[in-house]
Protein backbone atom coordinates (compact mmCIF):
# COMPACT_ATOMS: atom_id res chain seq x y z
CA UNK A 1 0.00 0.00 0.00
CA UNK A 2 2.61 2.45 1.06
CA UNK A 3 4.47 1.85 -2.69
CA UNK A 4 1.51 2.60 -4.60
CA UNK A 5 1.17 5.28 -2.48
CA UNK A 6 4.25 7.27 -3.25
CA UNK A 7 3.72 6.17 -6.67
CA UNK A 8 0.28 7.78 -6.34
CA UNK A 9 2.27 11.32 -5.65
CA UNK A 10 4.36 10.66 -8.83
CA UNK A 11 2.13 10.07 -10.93
CA UNK A 12 -0.03 13.24 -9.58
CA UNK A 13 2.78 15.37 -9.69
CA UNK A 14 3.62 14.10 -13.35
CA UNK A 15 -0.54 14.48 -14.62
CA UNK A 16 -0.77 17.98 -12.85
CA UNK A 17 2.55 19.70 -14.25
CA UNK A 18 4.12 17.47 -17.84
CA UNK A 19 1.65 18.72 -20.25
CA UNK A 20 0.75 22.11 -18.83
CA UNK A 21 2.36 25.25 -19.27
CA UNK A 22 1.60 27.34 -16.72
CA UNK A 23 3.90 27.87 -13.39
CA UNK A 24 0.78 27.38 -11.00
CA UNK A 25 0.51 23.53 -11.92
CA UNK A 26 4.24 23.22 -11.63
CA UNK A 27 4.08 24.77 -8.24
CA UNK A 28 1.31 22.49 -7.35
CA UNK A 29 3.06 19.51 -8.48
CA UNK A 30 5.93 20.52 -7.01
CA UNK A 31 4.49 21.12 -3.67
CA UNK A 32 3.18 17.95 -3.67
CA UNK A 33 6.79 16.11 -4.29
CA UNK A 34 8.19 18.58 -2.00
CA UNK A 35 5.78 17.19 0.91
CA UNK A 36 6.45 13.73 0.94
CA UNK A 37 10.13 12.41 0.46
CA UNK A 38 9.23 8.93 0.10
CA UNK A 39 8.47 9.50 -3.36
CA UNK A 40 11.78 11.09 -4.80
CA UNK A 41 12.55 6.94 -5.96
CA UNK A 42 9.45 6.74 -7.27
CA UNK A 43 10.19 9.99 -9.04
CA UNK A 44 13.72 9.17 -10.44
CA UNK A 45 12.54 5.65 -11.77
CA UNK A 46 9.75 7.73 -14.56
CA UNK A 47 13.03 9.82 -15.24
CA UNK A 48 15.23 7.10 -15.98
CA UNK A 49 11.52 6.02 -18.32
CA UNK A 50 11.95 8.92 -20.33
CA UNK A 51 15.33 8.88 -20.73
CA UNK A 52 14.94 5.13 -21.78
CA UNK A 53 12.12 6.25 -24.35
CA UNK A 54 14.19 9.14 -26.07
CA UNK A 55 17.15 6.57 -26.84
CA UNK A 56 14.76 4.09 -29.10
CA UNK A 57 13.58 7.74 -30.54
CA UNK A 58 16.96 8.50 -31.53
CA UNK A 59 18.21 10.27 -28.91
CA UNK A 60 22.05 10.31 -27.54
CA UNK A 61 23.47 11.85 -24.45
CA UNK A 62 25.51 14.63 -26.48
CA UNK A 63 21.88 15.66 -27.81
CA UNK A 64 20.41 15.75 -24.16
CA UNK A 65 22.75 17.75 -23.03
CA UNK A 66 23.05 20.00 -25.62
CA UNK A 67 19.38 20.65 -25.48
CA UNK A 68 19.09 21.21 -21.94
CA UNK A 69 21.94 23.33 -22.20
CA UNK A 70 19.98 25.66 -24.41
CA UNK A 71 16.72 25.48 -23.07
CA UNK A 72 17.34 25.15 -19.24
CA UNK A 73 19.91 25.66 -16.43
CA UNK A 74 23.28 24.16 -15.01
CA UNK A 75 20.79 22.59 -12.32
CA UNK A 76 18.60 20.89 -15.27
CA UNK A 77 21.78 19.87 -16.82
CA UNK A 78 23.27 18.15 -13.62
CA UNK A 79 19.64 16.55 -12.57
CA UNK A 80 19.82 15.07 -16.38
CA UNK A 81 23.73 13.26 -15.62
CA UNK A 82 22.47 11.51 -12.75
CA UNK A 83 19.20 10.36 -14.69
CA UNK A 84 21.45 9.10 -17.83
CA UNK A 85 24.34 7.61 -15.74
CA UNK A 86 22.05 5.87 -13.93
CA UNK A 87 19.51 4.20 -16.92
CA UNK A 88 22.95 3.85 -18.82
CA UNK A 89 24.45 1.71 -15.66
CA UNK A 90 21.77 -1.23 -16.35
CA UNK A 91 23.71 -1.84 -19.76
CA UNK A 92 26.89 -4.36 -20.02
CA UNK A 93 28.19 -2.64 -23.18
CA UNK A 94 27.82 0.76 -24.66
CA UNK A 95 27.65 1.88 -28.40
CA UNK A 96 31.27 3.07 -28.88
CA UNK A 97 30.73 6.88 -29.26
CA UNK A 98 28.95 6.87 -25.87
CA UNK A 99 31.55 6.79 -23.62
CA UNK A 100 33.07 10.00 -24.24
CA UNK A 101 29.95 12.04 -24.02
CA UNK A 102 28.77 10.08 -20.43
CA UNK A 103 32.14 11.53 -19.78
CA UNK A 104 31.56 15.09 -21.51
CA UNK A 105 28.12 15.42 -19.95
CA UNK A 106 29.61 14.70 -16.12
CA UNK A 107 32.32 16.77 -16.92
CA UNK A 108 29.72 19.80 -17.65
CA UNK A 109 27.07 19.20 -15.42
CA UNK A 110 27.82 21.16 -11.63
CA UNK A 111 28.54 19.36 -8.55
CA UNK A 112 25.68 21.90 -6.04
CA UNK A 113 22.13 21.12 -6.42
CA UNK A 114 19.50 22.64 -5.04
CA UNK A 115 18.79 24.46 -1.51
CA UNK A 116 15.81 23.07 -0.71
CA UNK A 117 13.16 20.38 -1.16
CA UNK A 118 10.37 22.46 -3.54
CA UNK A 119 13.34 24.26 -5.53
CA UNK A 120 14.74 20.34 -6.11
CA UNK A 121 10.68 19.29 -7.45
CA UNK A 122 10.49 22.01 -9.68
CA UNK A 123 13.75 21.44 -11.34
CA UNK A 124 13.00 17.72 -12.10
CA UNK A 125 9.49 19.00 -13.42
CA UNK A 126 11.18 21.27 -15.69
CA UNK A 127 13.24 18.83 -17.03
CA UNK A 128 11.11 16.44 -17.77
CA UNK A 129 8.52 18.54 -19.20
CA UNK A 130 11.63 19.31 -21.78
CA UNK A 131 12.10 15.42 -22.11
CA UNK A 132 8.43 14.46 -22.90
CA UNK A 133 8.44 17.41 -25.58
CA UNK A 134 11.62 16.07 -27.59
CA UNK A 135 10.44 14.52 -30.76
CA UNK A 136 12.22 11.68 -32.54
CA UNK A 137 15.51 12.08 -34.35
CA UNK A 138 16.55 9.96 -37.39
CA UNK A 139 19.18 6.93 -35.70
CA UNK A 140 22.91 7.50 -36.03
CA UNK A 141 23.63 4.66 -34.32
CA UNK A 142 22.59 1.36 -31.99
CA UNK A 143 20.61 2.39 -28.90
CA UNK A 144 21.92 0.53 -25.76
CA UNK A 145 20.47 -3.23 -25.06
CA UNK A 146 20.88 -3.96 -29.13
CA UNK A 147 23.56 -6.18 -30.30
CA UNK A 148 26.59 -3.84 -31.23
CA UNK A 149 29.48 -4.19 -33.90
CA UNK A 150 32.65 -5.86 -32.49
CA UNK A 151 34.44 -3.21 -30.78
CA UNK A 152 37.86 -2.00 -31.86
CA UNK A 153 41.04 -2.30 -29.90
CA UNK A 154 42.23 0.68 -29.38
CA UNK A 155 42.38 3.50 -31.64
CA UNK A 156 43.42 3.43 -35.15
CA UNK A 157 46.73 4.45 -35.57
CA UNK A 158 46.13 6.83 -38.16
CA UNK A 159 43.49 8.64 -36.49
CA UNK A 160 46.09 8.85 -33.03
CA UNK A 161 48.13 10.74 -35.69
CA UNK A 162 45.31 13.16 -36.94
CA UNK A 163 44.70 13.99 -33.35
CA UNK A 164 48.77 14.59 -31.91
CA UNK A 165 48.77 17.06 -34.97
CA UNK A 166 45.59 18.94 -34.22
CA UNK A 167 46.25 19.40 -30.64
CA UNK A 168 50.05 20.70 -31.87
CA UNK A 169 48.15 23.28 -34.30
CA UNK A 170 45.81 24.04 -32.00
CA UNK A 171 48.77 24.74 -28.84
CA UNK A 172 51.56 26.27 -31.03
CA UNK A 173 51.65 29.79 -30.94
CA UNK A 174 53.64 30.24 -34.08
CA UNK A 175 50.55 30.51 -37.40
CA UNK A 176 53.11 29.09 -39.54
CA UNK A 177 53.52 26.39 -37.62
CA UNK A 178 49.43 25.61 -36.88
CA UNK A 179 49.15 26.25 -41.24
CA UNK A 180 51.90 23.52 -41.30
CA UNK A 181 50.41 20.94 -39.09
CA UNK A 182 46.81 21.28 -39.97
CA UNK A 183 47.77 20.70 -43.47
CA UNK A 184 49.38 17.83 -42.88
CA UNK A 185 46.53 16.45 -40.79
CA UNK A 186 43.88 16.82 -43.91
CA UNK A 187 46.36 15.24 -46.12
CA UNK A 188 46.57 12.30 -43.59
CA UNK A 189 42.83 12.16 -43.90
CA UNK A 190 42.58 12.29 -47.63
CA UNK A 191 45.02 9.11 -47.64
CA UNK A 192 43.75 7.08 -44.94
CA UNK A 193 40.16 7.57 -46.90
CA UNK A 194 41.93 6.54 -50.28
CA UNK A 195 43.27 3.52 -48.18
CA UNK A 196 39.58 2.28 -47.00
CA UNK A 197 38.79 2.68 -50.82
CA UNK A 198 41.46 0.55 -51.88
CA UNK A 199 40.56 -2.22 -49.24
CA UNK A 200 36.82 -2.45 -50.54
CA UNK A 201 38.24 -2.46 -54.01
CA UNK A 202 40.00 -5.41 -53.41
CA UNK A 203 37.35 -7.21 -50.96
CA UNK A 204 34.08 -6.09 -51.27
CA UNK A 205 32.05 -6.06 -48.07
CA UNK A 206 28.66 -5.33 -46.53
CA UNK A 207 29.72 -2.31 -44.63
CA UNK A 208 27.53 1.11 -45.51
CA UNK A 209 28.00 4.35 -44.93
CA UNK A 210 26.84 5.34 -40.99
CA UNK A 211 26.38 8.82 -39.21
CA UNK A 212 27.19 10.60 -36.15
CA UNK A 213 25.75 13.91 -34.76
CA UNK A 214 28.42 16.91 -33.98
CA UNK A 215 26.73 20.28 -32.14
CA UNK A 216 26.82 23.09 -33.81
CA UNK A 217 26.72 25.69 -30.67
CA UNK A 218 25.37 29.59 -30.48
CA UNK A 219 27.05 32.01 -31.87
CA UNK A 220 26.99 32.21 -35.23
CA UNK A 221 25.92 28.94 -36.04
CA UNK A 222 25.23 29.34 -39.35
CA UNK A 223 28.76 29.82 -39.91
CA UNK A 224 30.13 27.13 -37.95
CA UNK A 225 27.75 25.13 -40.07
CA UNK A 226 29.26 26.12 -42.91
CA UNK A 227 32.57 25.55 -42.10
CA UNK A 228 31.30 21.73 -40.81
CA UNK A 229 29.85 21.04 -44.20
CA UNK A 230 33.31 22.12 -46.11
CA UNK A 231 34.98 19.71 -44.11
CA UNK A 232 32.86 16.68 -44.54
CA UNK A 233 32.23 17.37 -48.43
CA UNK A 234 35.56 17.20 -48.50
CA UNK A 235 36.01 13.88 -46.68
CA UNK A 236 33.48 12.15 -48.87
CA UNK A 237 30.69 12.87 -46.21
CA UNK A 238 27.53 14.91 -46.57
CA UNK A 239 26.56 17.10 -43.47
CA UNK A 240 22.63 18.18 -42.67
CA UNK A 241 22.05 21.03 -40.23
CA UNK A 242 19.24 21.08 -37.86
CA UNK A 243 19.27 24.77 -36.53
CA UNK A 244 16.33 23.82 -33.91
CA UNK A 245 18.46 21.31 -31.64
CA UNK A 246 22.27 22.78 -32.45
CA UNK A 247 23.69 19.66 -34.50
CA UNK A 248 24.67 18.48 -37.97
CA UNK A 249 24.08 15.11 -38.45
CA UNK A 250 27.43 13.94 -40.78
CA UNK A 251 26.78 10.60 -43.35
CA UNK A 252 29.91 8.73 -44.48
CA UNK A 253 32.05 5.46 -43.97
CA UNK A 254 32.85 4.98 -40.28
CA UNK A 255 36.51 6.05 -40.74
CA UNK A 256 36.10 8.71 -42.26
CA UNK A 257 33.16 10.23 -39.35
CA UNK A 258 35.62 10.69 -36.51
CA UNK A 259 38.49 12.33 -38.30
CA UNK A 260 35.88 14.91 -39.91
CA UNK A 261 34.59 15.85 -35.85
CA UNK A 262 38.54 15.92 -35.16
CA UNK A 263 39.38 18.42 -37.84
CA UNK A 264 36.10 20.41 -37.74
CA UNK A 265 36.71 20.55 -33.94
CA UNK A 266 39.87 22.13 -34.31
CA UNK A 267 39.61 24.51 -37.38
CA UNK A 268 36.94 26.09 -35.79
CA UNK A 269 39.33 26.26 -32.16
CA UNK A 270 41.65 27.97 -34.81
CA UNK A 271 39.59 29.89 -36.52
CA UNK A 272 38.54 31.38 -33.15
CA UNK A 273 42.11 32.27 -32.29
CA UNK A 274 42.65 34.30 -35.78
CA UNK A 275 39.18 36.07 -34.88
CA UNK A 276 40.14 37.33 -31.66
CA UNK A 277 43.91 38.23 -33.20
CA UNK A 278 42.01 40.11 -36.24
CA UNK A 279 39.64 41.92 -34.02
CA UNK A 280 42.83 42.94 -31.71
CA UNK A 281 44.29 44.63 -34.63
CA UNK A 282 41.00 46.70 -35.49
CA UNK A 283 40.83 47.44 -31.70
CA UNK A 284 44.70 49.07 -32.33
CA UNK A 285 42.78 51.09 -35.08
CA UNK A 286 40.03 52.31 -33.15
CA UNK A 287 37.65 50.77 -34.39
CA UNK A 288 35.01 48.51 -31.94
CA UNK A 289 34.47 44.77 -32.43
CA UNK A 290 31.13 43.87 -33.65
CA UNK A 291 29.02 40.72 -34.20
CA UNK A 292 29.16 41.45 -38.59
CA UNK A 293 33.00 41.56 -38.01
CA UNK A 294 32.95 37.69 -36.56
CA UNK A 295 30.18 36.52 -38.88
CA UNK A 296 31.92 37.65 -41.95
CA UNK A 297 34.89 36.76 -40.86
CA UNK A 298 33.46 33.16 -40.04
CA UNK A 299 31.90 32.90 -43.21
CA UNK A 300 34.73 33.69 -44.95
CA UNK A 301 36.97 31.17 -43.11
CA UNK A 302 34.65 28.62 -43.98
CA UNK A 303 34.40 29.42 -47.50
CA UNK A 304 37.77 29.36 -48.51
CA UNK A 305 38.83 26.73 -46.03
CA UNK A 306 36.36 24.27 -47.85
CA UNK A 307 37.99 25.11 -51.50
CA UNK A 308 41.36 24.10 -50.40
CA UNK A 309 40.41 20.93 -47.95
CA UNK A 310 38.39 20.21 -51.63
CA UNK A 311 41.54 21.07 -53.50
CA UNK A 312 44.07 18.38 -51.03
CA UNK A 313 41.86 15.75 -51.05
CA UNK A 314 41.21 15.84 -55.19
CA UNK A 315 45.32 16.29 -55.13
CA UNK A 316 45.77 13.33 -53.42
CA UNK A 317 42.85 10.73 -54.79
CA UNK A 318 44.74 11.83 -58.43
CA UNK A 319 47.64 9.87 -57.26
CA UNK A 320 45.73 6.95 -57.14
CA UNK A 321 43.41 7.27 -60.80
CA UNK A 322 42.49 3.52 -60.47
CA UNK A 323 40.58 3.84 -57.66
CA UNK A 324 38.41 6.73 -58.88
CA UNK A 325 35.77 4.89 -59.67
CA UNK A 326 35.39 3.46 -56.05
CA UNK A 327 35.36 6.77 -54.83
CA UNK A 328 33.05 7.85 -56.51
CA UNK A 329 30.79 4.51 -55.77
CA UNK A 330 31.28 5.54 -51.99
CA UNK A 331 30.28 9.07 -52.42
CA UNK A 332 26.78 7.61 -54.38
CA UNK A 333 25.80 5.46 -51.42
CA UNK A 334 27.03 8.04 -48.74
CA UNK A 335 24.28 10.83 -50.98
CA UNK A 336 21.61 7.72 -50.74
CA UNK A 337 21.61 7.04 -47.41
CA UNK A 338 21.58 11.05 -46.72
CA UNK A 339 18.76 11.29 -48.66
CA UNK A 340 17.28 8.30 -46.96
CA UNK A 341 17.23 9.35 -43.67
CA UNK A 342 16.94 13.11 -44.90
CA UNK A 343 14.53 12.90 -47.60
CA UNK A 344 12.86 16.66 -47.06
CA UNK A 345 16.14 18.73 -46.28
CA UNK A 346 16.05 22.26 -47.89
CA UNK A 347 18.50 24.91 -48.27
CA UNK A 348 19.00 27.60 -46.13
CA UNK A 349 19.82 31.33 -46.89
CA UNK A 350 22.97 32.47 -45.17
CA UNK A 351 21.75 35.41 -43.20
CA UNK A 352 24.58 37.64 -42.67
CA UNK A 353 25.62 41.08 -41.57
CA UNK A 354 28.21 41.80 -44.23
CA UNK A 355 31.30 43.21 -42.95
CA UNK A 356 33.97 43.47 -45.36
CA UNK A 357 37.24 44.00 -43.35
CA UNK A 358 35.39 40.95 -41.76
CA UNK A 359 35.06 39.07 -44.77
CA UNK A 360 39.08 40.03 -46.10
CA UNK A 361 40.74 38.84 -42.34
CA UNK A 362 38.60 35.36 -42.47
CA UNK A 363 39.64 35.05 -45.95
CA UNK A 364 42.82 35.41 -44.97
CA UNK A 365 43.12 33.10 -41.76
CA UNK A 366 41.95 30.47 -44.07
CA UNK A 367 44.33 31.61 -46.97
CA UNK A 368 46.93 30.83 -44.23
CA UNK A 369 46.21 27.58 -43.48
CA UNK A 370 48.36 26.09 -46.37
CA UNK A 371 47.49 22.55 -47.35
CA UNK A 372 50.89 21.96 -48.68
CA UNK A 373 52.81 21.13 -45.95
CA UNK A 374 56.27 22.78 -45.66
CA UNK A 375 58.45 20.84 -43.93
CA UNK A 376 60.81 23.13 -43.71
CA UNK A 377 59.53 25.74 -42.10
CA UNK A 378 58.38 23.35 -39.10
CA UNK A 379 62.22 22.35 -38.69
CA UNK A 380 63.31 26.21 -38.50
CA UNK A 381 60.52 26.23 -35.57
CA UNK A 382 62.58 23.70 -34.21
Amino acid sequence: MRDEARESTVERALRESLHARDDRSLDTAASLLAADPAADAGLARRGEEFVRTLWERGWQPADLARTVRRELAEEHLRLLAGLVRAETARYATLPRRWRGQLDALDAAAGADGPADRFSYATAVLELYRLLVRLPRLDAVGPVPGETLPPAAVGEPRMLTRIRALLAKAEATGYPEEAEALTAKAQELMARHSLDEAGLAAGAPSAQTPGAIRIGVEPPYEQAKAILLDAVATANHCRAVWNETYGFSTVVGFEADLDPVELLYTSLLVQGTAAMTRAEAEQRKGGRKRTKSFRQSFLLAYANRLGARLEATSRRVAAEAPTLLPVLASREVAVSARTDELFPETRATRVRAMWDEDGWNHGATAAESAALTPDRARLDRRG
